[in-house]
């Protein structure tokens, strides 16, 4: 068959006037290497410029009369870009109103010359290697935590079941809520990881060993290092391929190139895991889907468990969400019985118990901060080991205020708030770091400010006096843990920021529990709760776990063992109320004009409904849409319309003025539930 004549390209572009596939005519020297996936330079108009790009498809012809322009070059004949990644991108780039090319960039990490050169080189193994290969792969692990059917059978792979895995067949595609067993494992002499990633590793070897690719997507690196150090363990490092942002360029570029290979393989990283091109892919498994880092930060924002629905949903494989405490998202697709649940047994569910605020015994400066049933037993904890102590805030005094009329003091630069970040620090702010030098409150002129609150320096130096003899270590944003040692240690962490230690910790006393639900955000409730679920997976099976200044539902549902009872109780609240998740939204910013022009274009939609807009700055707006999911395609490509229009519209230039920069006349960001926590916050893109 004799090799196509045209090739179909996606620009390499962020410009959304150019996110189609535009057809080039393949020259007769690139006719063999000019296939699916390539990268390529094309010419884009005149004057001799070129553009990057992949192609995406090759035909024999086309429907257009006129002559079309020729590839300039075949970059390399690697095929990075595979077709099945590519429905996927598009479809994902088509939800989010985006461009195809942002996502490609996520997806496909910049070119290494020199590994791709060797990893070409390497690709004709003989027959015999890759049978070895084959002979070389790992058996099944066991599961503990959970009954024993629990996970059986999960996939059935050439009519074997295997009664560890997720799913009943890769044709039928399982999809399980999964929550972890909270509470430390040792996986090697030593070596100590959280029970919930070693459950993951053990259900990507169980895909591996049938015969399947397996990916894996963690929040952030210290996930990712317990997950790479249970899987080193199971399998081998040519079965492992990790991707990571923080990884050097060619290790990153190496680990993809491994995907590519029609070998089986786990892949494991961050978004862009669920990227991969991982052949016969069997398992996609997301953990603690409520952080915030699944969520891209640069256009069009799609967050990883959207990215896992779709792989999901293009490939018939099994897909698990699995967290310590369900988010409403997920708890939405429990309720709608598209998601199983898989939940350890009774004896391995935490229990956290609330305790009142009220006077304790110890040192003056702590005492009524830390309730008595608390302060005891962490008193009778370190005799036995170390205690965790989860704070809200880092620093030393994370806010400061107006002695005399009590308003927030702010940097006289940005109005960012204004801190101690040590003890015997000048306050400075927390947004620009400017130091409060000559600071007057902007309500009374007054020139005195008070200490408001306590953040990890200032516990650690508290609790450092009343427990003396006990080692106090520090984790947070600054300085952060991956461990601590073990002994009569007091560790305090800010949330996220918790090292493991091994054995787990002997008790673990949550803090400013009633200021961490006081701040304003929609999902303020679920990440508490997540929050203080993870801190607490930290200790050991038999430890105590004390939550303090919570009361309510909250505390009932956590004392009990039940953290999904909240997220039922918060969805169904939002439905009342059209807050996402019951409903998607969508976020326009831009100019007054072209954000009305936008929310006219779909005013005649049924379930769908705009709030606003409000004014930012710079003489810009933003209004917020909230549409049913069955909506969510015609709105977006609307949306998409519009920024098309907007971008495409011709600027009018002032006489003799210089020339600017152009600024998006709309922006429009989906599933972003930010806006709702401070409007005046942040614009849209």
């Amino acid at each position: 068959m004799p090799p196509a004549s045209i090739a179909r390209v996606l620009l390499d572009s962020p410009l959304p006037q150019l996110d189609r596939l535009f057809d080039y005519r393949i020259p007769e020297r690139w006719r063999e290497q000019a296939v699916p996936g390539v990268r390529v330079l094309v010419p884009l108009r005149s004057a001799g410029r070129q553009a990057k790009g992949f192609i995406v498809d090759v035909a024999d012809e086309v429907g257009f009369d006129g002559v079309l322009s020729e590839l300039d070059e075949v970059v390399s004949p690697a095929a990075v870009l595979d077709p099945a990644v590519w429905r996927l991108l598009r479809r994902a780039a088509d939800r989010a109103a985006g461009v195809a090319s942002d996502l490609v960039r996520l997806a496909v990490p910049p070119r290494q010359v020199r590994v791709e050169k060797a990893w070409l080189a390497r690709r004709s193994e003989s027959e015999a290697a890759a049978q070895a290969r084959e002979a070389a792969r790992p058996a099944a692990p066991l599961i503990t935590g959970y009954a024993p059917d629990a996970f059986a059978p999960m996939l059935r792979f050439d009519a074997e079941p295997l009664a560890t895995l997720v799913g009943e067949g890769a044709a039928e595609g399982r999809r399980l809520a999964l929550t972890g067993v909270p509470h430390p494992v040792e996986v090697a002499p030593g070596v100590w990881v959280p029970a919930a990633l070693r459950t993951l590793a053990e259900l990507a070897v169980a895909t591996l060993a049938a015969g399947r690719s397996a990916l894996v997507s963690v929040p952030d690196y210290r996930d990712l290092d317990h997950l790479e150090t249970c899987l080193a363990l199971l399998v081998t490092s040519d079965d492992l391929a990790r991707i990571d942002a923080t990884q050097p360029a060619a290790d990153r570029y190496r680990a993809f190139l491994r995907t590519l290979e029609p070998r089986p393989v786990i892949v494991i990283g961050n978004r862009s895991a669920l990227l991969a091109p991982a052949p016969a892919l069997g398992l996609v498994a997301v953990w603690d889907d409520g952080d915030g880092l699944h969520v891209e930060p640069h256009a069009p924002g799609i967050h990883s468990r959207d990215l896992a629905l779709l792989r999901q949903e293009e490939t018939g494989c099994s897909l698990v969400l699995a967290a310590h405490a369900r988010s409403t998202d997920v708890q939405r697709l429990v309720e709608l019985g598209w998601l199983g649940v898989v939940e350890p047994l009774g004896r391995w569910r935490r229990r956290i118990t609330p305790t009142a605020q009220q006077a304790g015994a110890g040192a003056e400066a702590a005492r009524g901060r830390i309730p008595s049933t608390a302060w005891r037993a962490v008193s009778d904890a370190l005799q036995h080991g170390p205690v965790l102590v989860q704070v809200a805030r880092p620093g030393y005094a994370p806010r400061i205020a107006c002695a005399d009329c009590g308003e927030t003091a702010r940097c006289t630069a940005c109005r960012g708030p204004l801190g101690v970040a040590r003890a015997g620090a000048s306050a400075s702010c927390r947004w620009c770091g400017a130091l409060a030098v000559g600071w007057r409150c902007a309500t009374c002129e007054g020139e005195r400010w008070r200490t408001v609150g306590r953040g990890s320096a200032r516990t650690a130096d508290e609790l450092g006096r009343a427990f003396p003899g006990a080692r106090v270590v520090v984790s947070d944003g600054e300085t952060p843990l991956q461990s601590a040692p073990g002994g009569r240690t007091l560790v305090v962490a800010t949330r996220g920021a918790e090292p493991l230690v091994p054995g787990g910790y002997r008790a673990v006393l949550l803090l400013d529990g009633e200021g961490m639900l006081a701040r304003e955000s929609l999902r303020v409730v679920e990440d508490c709760v997540r929050w203080w679920c993870n801190a607490a997976a930290l200790a050991a099976p038999d430890a105590p776990v004390l939550l303090v200044g919570v009361g309510g539902g909250v505390a009932t549902a956590l004392a009990t063992g039940h953290p999904e009872r909240v997220a039922a109780s918060e969805l169904a609240d939002r439905r009342v109320l059209r807050f996402p998740p019951a409903v998607r939204v969508a976020a326009l910013a831009g100019t007054p004009d072209a954000v009305a022009r936008a929310t006219a274009t779909i005013d005649d939609l049924d379930g769908v409904d705009v709030l606003g807009p409000i004014e930012l700055d710079e003489g810009r707006v933003r209004a917020i849409v909230r549409l049913d999911y069955a909506r969510g395609a015609e709105v977006a490509a609307r949306l998409k319309a519009e920024i098309v229009r907007g971008a495409t519209a011709r600027v009018t230039r002032v006489a003799g003025a210089p020339p600017r920069r152009r600024v998006p006349a709309l922006r429009v960001r989906f599933d972003d539930s930010e806006p709702f926590d401070d409007p005046g916050a942040r614009p849209i893109g």
